[in-house]
């Protein structure tokens, strides 16, 4: 079994995670913000199901260095991080302000790096670790109305393919899951664009985006099948997997999107390879036993 660490564990993927990997016999750390106040309840609940929580804010440098250690402390080590924490947007890109933008990327890309760089000196010293990182199939196609979100997904894949390669000499494996949309509380804490007045001009399609979440209702009622514990699923899937054997990337989806987006997917591995061998430095794409 292994220990734990998962970042934004107070819903949705982080928490129905948590359960999962508890329930299969993990140590599980749980962060969060806020542990004392609004995420108090998801808290204590996830501490009565033997979840460790700790209070992590992944914008904040001393935040995550502290958290990390409170998790080692209390646990001993920490084989896999799953970088889960996430802010999504919808709407227009010109009217997204770039304070906005410098927020969704903090939490999303930074705050990875920041979670990372607390994990990788223990995982090096150990010469062991998996580091999962929760993407989207919105990083592999460019799909409108998403905002700064889609832009910081595709960012998360590229740092986690350069660890891929960096890290494999330490026996630290960097994979990616790729969730389409699904039915979770983040959906209802989308961003929104902070100068609406922007998108006067551009008429009836500034209220596209506003459809966009009746559609994913729709969606999912048709759709029963395309639940979060698939996420959960997956990546407790991973963990299971031996070292050498886990999938780089892994679709997660239920709609149909995902058989489309694989071919690309493989074929990009193909090309990766191939690459790496043209610089002869394949032997990245191992990781060392």
């Amino acid at each position: 079994m292994s220990t734990v660490l998962i970042t934004g564990a107070a819903s949705g993927f982080g928490r129905r995670t948590a359960a999962t990997l508890r329930t299969a016999g993990h140590t599980v750390v749980g962060s969060m913000r806020d542990v004392a106040g609004r995420n108090a309840t998801a808290a204590a609940d996830l501490t009565a199901a033997g979840v460790h929580v700790v209070e992590i804010d992944v914008t904040d440098d001393a935040s995550v260095d502290r958290g990390v250690q409170q998790a080692i402390d209390a646990t001993g080590a920490i084989d896999v991080v799953i970088n889960n924490a996430g802010q999504g947007s919808l709407g227009l890109q010109e009217g997204f302000t770039a304070e906005q933008w410098r927020n969704v990327f903090d939490i999303n890309v930074i705050g990875v790096q920041r979670v990372n760089r607390a994990v990788l000196p223990h995982m090096k010293a150990r010469r062991h670790g998996l580091l999962i990182q929760i993407s989207s199939l919105s990083a592999r196609l460019a799909i409108p109305f998403q905002g700064p979100y889609s832009p910081s997904k595709s960012a998360v894949e590229t740092l986690a393919e350069v660890y891929r390669a960096e890290l494999s000499p330490f026996g630290i494996d960097s994979v990616i899951v790729e969730p389409n949309a699904m039915p979770t509380e983040f959906l209802g804490r989308l961003l929104t664009p902070g100068d609406a007045g922007r998108l006067d001009d551009y008429g009836d399609l500034a209220k596209v985006p506003d459809g966009f979440l009746a559609g994913f209702e729709a969606t999912f009622a048709a759709n029963p099948a395309q639940q979060p514990q698939l996420v959960a699923d997956a990546i407790a899937e991973l963990i299971a997997t031996p070292v050498g054997e886990r999938p780089f990337r892994t679709i997660v989806d239920r709609l149909g999107l995902g058989d489309q987006i694989a071919p690309y997917n493989d074929h990009l591995e193909s090309v990766t390879h191939q690459v790496f061998a043209s610089f002869q430095i394949e032997h990245l794409l191992r990781v060392a036993g």
